[in-house]
């Protein structure tokens, strides 16, 4: 696992975790190729993730992790631990939920909570992670749901495998199952208001004029 030098308090109470590939054309957004190409997709991807650190910098209490994939490695990495307050953290494991889970038990490890969120989702602000964060004074979780059925924002004061385990990801079914098993767990947990994300050639009417000019 790889650490920036440079980041933020250590002793912050909730840890935001943000989930980012590679900017590898081919290997990242691709079911954004057809409308964008393989280079548009890795382009766009970068750019959103670029406009979420930003958005976390102007925050000095927020505590940032920048979760890699395939691995730390990639130069987009290394300038974004530069560039803006965040640790450096190598995904591991198989399938998405299995990245997420290994990501949430270690954070939690080092903080009373986490909010995993991805870089897809340009509505994604700070009030936003600051209402998930006084949720989670008096809640076990909190979750917030996409529009298309996933979710944006997955907020845990205590970690269970289960609900990251046998989720159809990428589907619109995730984020039902996930509350289906928040219950089935007899946790305290809420929903916030559901979100736009960026996942398919249909969601690209969604993006930021700031982020076409760019």
């Amino acid at each position: 696992m790889r650490r920036a030098e440079r980041g933020p308090d250590p002793d912050a109470t909730t840890r935001v975790l943000v989930f980012a590939r590679a900017p590898v054309p081919g290997e990242v957004k691709t079911r954004l190729i057809p409308a964008l190409g393989a280079e548009g997709a890795a382009r766009l991807h970068q750019r959103l993730t670029e406009t979420l650190l930003d958005r976390l910098a102007a925050s000095d209490r927020i505590a940032v992790e920048l979760w890699a994939a395939p691995d730390a490695g990639h130069p987009f990495f290394a300038q974004a631990a530069r560039r803006w307050p965040v640790t450096l953290h190598d995904q591991q494991g198989g399938d998405l939920g299995e990245r997420l889970a290994l990501a949430a038990a270690s954070a939690l490890g080092r903080a009373r909570a986490v909010l995993l969120i991805g870089a897809d989702c340009p509505e994604m602000s700070l009030n936003y992670l600051a209402e998930a964060e006084r949720r989670l004074e008096h809640q076990d979780a909190v979750i917030g749901p996409a529009q298309d059925g996933g979710y944006v924002l997955l907020g845990l004061r205590r970690f269970a495998p289960s609900l990251f385990r046998k989720i159809p990801w990428g589907g619109d079914k995730v984020a039902a199952l996930t509350m289906a098993r928040l219950d089935g767990l007899g946790w305290r947990w809420s929903a916030l208001p559901p979100l736009r994300d960026i996942d398919r050639p249909e969601d690209l009417v969604q993006i930021p004029a700031r982020l076409r000019q760019r």
